[in-house]
């Protein structure tokens, strides 16, 4: 086929799909969250080969509709509870469609001028919230783990000579993200140099165990260098203590990063952002935008106080790039960060901004901290339920307990069966974790769009579940008795 009769034909298809897209977000509510892929459908795909010859674009345009698509998860959806869910708008899509279709390569200022200027506005406005200081820096990348790791990788260069490496530890505590752990261990740490410290009864980073370990460590001939502190927990939401973490670093002279992934967008609420004190202690930050700031996959940012520490570990000036370095001091996108080649990844993010303003953002976060509140408000008057921690920044934890006739595995088996069970009903979507080696329920509540109703219906959804699942246990028991 010719390309501009395939252009035209692609055209075409673009153009119903943006308006079926359109309608399906309009109407999301009445989709089901979890969207088992079809047995035929999978057939097809592990049958079909990689072509020599081409295919119509119109054929496999309906079978990715039909065939892949149809089937994907939807974490964006208003009763997606579990994770972090993906609270994307149609905005962000739209920037994702606009800044795909002209393919900006967004490493240097030669490139792309004006999208260059967009992520460097954006990045000093996000170190402005963080309170870092002028001299500040960093750049948008796939997500909070990629966020982590160059973060991690700054502060072992700024931190250690090369000699020292072998004799470094690192502390965290259990609740960290995994993805630090695994950031360390990339980086050349292996895993006696990390030490995974208590929680307090709030689940944050128990301060005396800190000061504790460091104490030992430098007694011990280690090198204290780095504290990983939490704004805002996967598991339950939970901040560490920042300020006196930030306090302990400067002691010791430790380098402090925050993994903000979800929690540092409570800088943008008046009301929430409080609860982050002390972040502005810290030498670097993750913050994925992709969670709490309505985007799509993969828009995070890692922000360090002095730009010039990611310079130090990832700038690089081969001779065919000399023509390129048009920026202030020579230093361009791909001298902070890992990569080279990379997508404009912050566009969408200025698009939403521009369209909705910070404050309509700031109450994005407050909605679902309210939302988290209800829910933990709707538990604690059922007797047969417990809270088991938060509400903190959009996340409760909470689990069916019973009458005390139960032992824990029995509780746990009750409690992972209601999960499935509602997960694989449709209605929402709701995982466990492990608290204190018991099983919960974990509903975190960051979506705009979930209404008070939504957490309402859920919760009812749970206990529904549970009394037939008691009616069916009795059923069998009369059966075998």
């Amino acid at each position: 086929m010719d390309t501009r009769e395939q252009n035209r034909e692609i055209g075409e298809l673009l153009r119903a799909f943006v308006s079926r897209t359109v309608d399906f977000y309009e109407h999301i509510e009445n989709e089901a969250v979890c969207r088992p892929a079809a047995e035929d459908s999978l057939s097809r795909i592990e049958k079909q080969a990689i072509p020599a010859g081409g295919r119509s674009v119109e054929e496999v345009f309906r079978e990715m509709e039909q065939d892949i698509y149809s089937s994907t998860l939807l974490g964006q959806h208003p009763r997606s509870f579990s994770c972090v869910p993906s609270t994307m708008s149609l905005l962000s899509w739209m920037g994702d469609v606009m800044t795909s279709a002209y393919n900006p390569h967004a490493s240097c200022r030669v490139n792309g001028p004006a999208a260059d200027l967009v992520e460097k506005k954006l990045i000093r406005w996000m170190c402005e919230k963080a309170g870092y200081p002028e001299g500040s820096g960093g750049l948008f990348v796939s997500g909070g783990s990629i966020a982590n790791l160059t973060a991690l990788t700054a502060a072992r260069d700024a931190k250690l000579a090369w000699e020292d490496r072998g004799r470094a530890v690192v502390y965290l505590s259990g609740q960290t993200h995994a993805s630090v752990s695994k950031g360390l261990h990339m980086i050349g740490f292996c895993r006696e140099q990390i030490r995974i410290l208590p929680v307090d009864e709030s689940f944050r980073m128990d301060m005396a165990a800190l000061q504790s370990s460091v104490r030992k460590d430098l007694a011990d001939g280690k090198i204290p260098f780095a504290v990983i502190a939490s704004a805002g927990t996967t598991n339950t939401g939970s901040v560490d203590p920042l300020r006196p973490i930030g306090g302990i670093c400067r002691k010791y002279d430790m380098w402090m990063h925050v993994d903000g992934a979800f929690g540092a967008s409570a800088l943008l609420s008046e009301t929430y952002k409080k609860e982050l004190d002390g972040i502005q202690l810290s030498d670097s930050l993750s913050w994925d935008a992709h969670k709490w700031m309505l985007q799509t996959y993969g828009c995070s940012a890692v922000l360090v106080r002095r730009r010039d520490d990611l310079v130090r570990s990832f700038a690089a000036h081969p001779e065919y790039l000399k023509d390129a370095e048009t920026s202030e001091g020579g230093v361009e996108f791909w001298d902070l960060g890992p990569e080279l080649t990379r997508p404009a990844r912050g566009l969408k993010l200025w698009l939403t901004l521009q369209t909705m303003g910070t404050e309509e953002l700031g109450r994005v976060v407050e909605h679902g901290c309210e939302l988290a509140e209800l829910a933990a408000g709707i538990i604690r008057k059922e007797p047969e339920w417990e809270l088991l921690s938060g509400p903190w920044l959009g996340i409760v934890n909470f689990r069916y307990r019973a009458d005390g006739s139960l032992s824990e595995a029995e509780l746990d088996a009750v409690n992972q069966e209601i999960s499935a069970e509602i997960t694989d009903s449709g209605f929402a979507q709701i995982f466990t974790t492990e608290l204190r080696g018991r099983k919960v329920l974990r509903m975190c509540t960051i979506h705009p769009e979930t209404t008070k109703e939504d957490i309402r219906r859920t919760i009812e959804r749970l206990m529904e579940t549970k009394a037939v699942s008691d009616r069916r246990q009795e059923q069998n028991k009369s059966r075998t008795a």
